[in-house]
């Protein structure tokens, strides 16, 4: 249930409500917007009657959300949320882009990267430091080490960090290094860890599960936001569908959809999201038309040798080639890009 405040709703007529509704047992998350003041009711509000609340002082409107998930709606916030970083505020006029290799696989080869893509206008580096593969034989990552490798390239060129924890145990040795915690499309559903990052404050970028519909991911994001945890940021990166050319199917529709359920900020990711070099630029030009507040992508220096994900990752001309394009989209749209 939401609980819209008037304008001139004062603390004390605030206050009056949600201990009301504390005393019932309900739990009651405050969002203040520019205009209003915005209760967020959880829990079992079928025995409450919205008209009863509709009559109290300082409340304009009270009324059920109807979608399964309550904050992670736009009836619960109407406003986007904006997730400010240092210098960086992601879901803002200004699109965001993320760059870097999959994995950190030395000093020589993430300081390398990470200058190139900082010179081109990339304002946070990614890069796995843990690496959750389909084969147990295949690179796992550098573990801590490559943690404190990605740190030293990032602060080195001014650069956010973003880098995936793969489980709870992860969430603190990772919190210690990177600016955004990264939550794999493989964990999306890994309910007793997003319980976990509920109750941290560093944000969270939860990428769709491989085979997760919209409102299953949406669901996920629900859990975090309903842990306390409000920074979290959607990352749409391919579905799996019947088509076999591609890696996966990059799903641009849940760019404009997501926008309209949700006030949480949505970044693309077209390197995972076709598997294919030559097909990330149009996906990423593709994303940034669409709406999206951000793009993940892969870039490598030598790829034809990295130890993940070569094919998808772009050489450094190419990524430079990329923003240049880009640029010129986001402006059509009265977006920029830096």
């Amino acid at each position: 249930m939401v609980i819209i405040m008037e304008k001139e709703a004062d603390v004390k007529q605030i206050e009056q409500i949600i201990d009301k509704l504390d005393k019932f047992g309900f739990s009651v998350h405050r969002s203040t917007g520019v205009d209003h003041t915005v209760l967020g009711v959880i829990g079992d509000t079928a025995k409450i009657d919205p008209r009863d609340l509709q009559v109290l002082p300082g409340v304009a409107d009270a009324h059920r959300i109807s979608a399964p998930y309550k904050m992670v709606s736009r009836e619960f916030k109407h406003n986007d949320t904006l997730i400010k970083i240092k210098d960086i505020t992601i879901g803002a006029e200004e699109i965001v882009v993320m760059a870097g290799p999959c994995s950190v696989e030395s000093e020589e080869q993430i300081m390398t990267i990470a200058e190139k893509v900082s010179s081109d206008g990339a304002t946070i580096l990614r890069g796995g430091a843990f690496k959750p593969r389909s084969s147990p034989y295949s690179f796992q990552g550098m573990g801590e080490k490559g943690l404190k490798l990605l740190r030293k390239a990032a602060d080195k060129y001014n650069l956010l960090l973003i880098t995936e924890a793969m489980d709870k145990e992860q969430i603190s040795v990772v919190s210690e290094y990177a600016d955004i915690l990264q939550v794999g499309a493989r964990n999306m559903q890994n309910f007793t860890f997003l319980k976990a990052l509920g109750q941290v404050r560093i944000p969270i970028f939860l990428k769709r599960g491989i085979a997760a519909t919209i409102e299953e991911w949406l669901m996920s994001a629900e859990y975090i936001l309903s842990g306390g945890n409000q920074n979290v940021i959607l990352c749409e990166r391919g579905i799996r569908t019947f088509e076999t050319y591609t890696r996966n199917t990059l799903d641009l529709s849940a760019i404009p959809i997501v926008k309209k359920l949700s006030h949480l900020p949505i970044v693309s990711d077209p390197s995972h999201g076709t598997g294919l070099r030559d097909k990330v630029i149009p996906m990423a030009r593709a994303s940034v038309a669409a709406g999206a507040d951000g793009l993940m992508v892969e870039v490598h220096h030598d790829p034809e040798n990295a130890k993940s994900d070569g094919a998808q990752s772009l050489f450094p001309e190419q990524f430079s080639e990329l923003m240049k394009q880009i640029r010129g989209i986001a402006k059509v749209i009265n977006r920029k890009i830096r």
